[in-house]
């Protein structure tokens, strides 16, 4: 049997389309899974007249492996990816490398990387994003882990990445530990909230009235503009598909969605880290309470709201909804740097937000035209504290504000619930406030629990309690934030 260039577990849809694009791009791969006949299947499908080299257990899969050996797992997050490991690591010698290519917990990855270092076995954890289509002509990919094993895998990885313009690979070295997957995470986080918005945009325009074939020539004139993405993209198309009845599908899908975690995974990491990750936290609540269909259904025949139609200018509605989903698209990708830039300092990855952009242009699901403009931004100004406070981004949230208040009047007038655009313009509105309300919030704290608060004619660190009642004395608790 000839030496393969990689390894690979796991043939489900994106182990079986990664496969046949490394095999396009000149790597020999060897693939193992747990269902064997799932490698057969493969070997006579997809994979027939390939290089790929089918193998029916582990240590088969192991002995065919050039040396370093690199195997990839494409397998179920958690324990599963543990499972595999431990069968490996008894087969491999100092310097071979496993690659884990799934959605795992970035934590996870940053205990697997010390593991193995330990046993002079070398970890990479690497996000991989676009889907099915992706994996098979591709994705984009974040890999991070042990630093020693890039140059072992560069070649591959980037071989099978998406490719934007003078052939620059979607792929290039994260950071150390858990920065890959952590890049991942927060890329699906933003991708919850790009779907929310998009999904609310949709909602408001069917409620006004708008036919499947009026929304899908929106969408498709908006993919033309600066929300050029692959979402807005899909959108179009997925309007104007009809069944073999001539009925648009769209209508016939039961309005509950799913999510496999990532999303929920984002919104704990930033109330870990005090980041007001406000409009993709709303995102993963939209799915949460989308879920409860029954309850909804019974809720929307007690609870009141408003019963009068959209009577307005319809060019009018739509042109300022274009602007406000712009603008709190923004604030979707502006929060998720946020968080990326607060993860880079306590984990010490000096993470590079404008590589990261430039990651996500090709081959992954968030994909869209402004990400150069992110890229440009962090290029001109590394420190950039908040992508809204770079000159491009300035200028989009003022021209674009009017119309995103617009947008947000309308749909509460109509009773449509639009969480993330509404969520998005109150953390705009509360970003640029020179002063909010939490000096009550602060005189709240120290009345009932003598928490104490700072003054604004004294310097920051410097902290007081008052006696409000007059009976609750002059001790006060000590200080510290969660």
């Amino acid at each position: 049997m000839s030496a393969a260039d990689i390894g690979l577990i796991g043939l489900a849809v994106m182990g079986q389309n990664l496969v046949m694009n490394m095999n396009d791009h000149g790597f020999t791969v060897a693939v193992f899974n747990r269902t064997t006949s799932k490698v057969d299947e493969f070997l006579a499908g997809a994979a027939a007249d390939s290089s790929v080299i089918g193998t029916h257990t582990i240590e088969e899969l192991v002995a065919s492996l050039k040396s370093p050996r690199r195997i990839m797992l494409m397998v179920k997050a958690g324990s599963v990816v543990d499972h595999y490991i431990e069968q490996l690591v008894p087969l491999l010698a100092p310097g071979d490398i496993i690659i884990d290519g799934g959605n795992s917990l970035f934590t996870d990855t940053e205990r697997r990387v010390a593991d193995l270092a330990d046993k002079g076995l070398l970890f990479v954890g690497a996000g991989v994003s676009g889907g099915e289509e992706g994996a098979r002509n591709g994705p984009s990919v974040m890999p991070g882990g042990n630093r020693e094993a890039w140059p072992a895998v560069q070649a591959i990885l980037q071989g099978i990445a998406a490719k934007v313009g003078d052939g620059e690979p979607c792929c290039d070295w994260v950071g150390n530990g858990g920065a890959g997957h952590y890049v991942k995470m927060v890329h699906n986080g933003i991708e919850y909230g790009d779907m929310q918005l998009i999904a609310e945009a949709y909602d408001l325009l069917r409620v006004a009235g708008f036919t499947e074939l009026e929304m899908q020539a929106i969408f498709a004139r908006w993919n033309k503009g600066v929300l050029n993405s692959y979402l807005v993209e899909i959108t179009a198309d997925i309007l104007a598909y009809q069944d073999e009845q001539g009925r648009f599908l769209l209508a016939d899908i039961l309005d509950a969605a799913g999510q496999k975690g990532t999303g929920k995974w984002t919104g704990i990491s930033a109330l870990e880290s005090g980041i007001p990750l406000t409009l993709i936290s709303e995102a993963v609540f939209a799915r949460c309470i989308s879920a409860q269909k029954e309850e909804r259904v019974v809720a929307a025949g007690i609870l009141p709201g408003p019963t009068g139609g959209f009577s307005g200018d319809r060019e009018q509605l739509v042109a300022d909804l274009e602007r406000a989903l712009y603008a709190a698209k923004i604030i979707s990708y502006a929060q998720g740097f946020m968080l990326l830039a607060q993860a880079s300092r306590d984990n010490n990855w000096q993470l590079d937000y404008a590589a990261i952009a430039l990651l996500w242009r090709g081959g992954c699901i968030i994909r869209s035209a402004f990400l150069g403009d992110i890229a440009a931004a962090y290029q001109s100004n590394p420190a950039l504290p908040n992508l809204l406070l770079a000159d491009f981004f300035s200028t989009a949230m003022g021209d674009a504000q009017s119309a995103w208040r617009n947008t947000i009047a309308t749909a509460i007038g109509l009773g449509v619930p639009v969480p993330c655009l509404s969520s998005g313009l109150a953390f705009y509105d509360s970003y640029r406030s020179a002063n909010l309300p939490a000096n009550l919030i602060q005189a709240q704290r120290d009345y009932f629990g003598a928490h104490t608060y700072e003054r604004l004619d004294s310097p920051r660190g410097e902290y007081f309690h008052s006696n409000w009642t007059g009976a609750g004395g002059t001790v006060s608790s000590s200080q510290y934030d969660v």
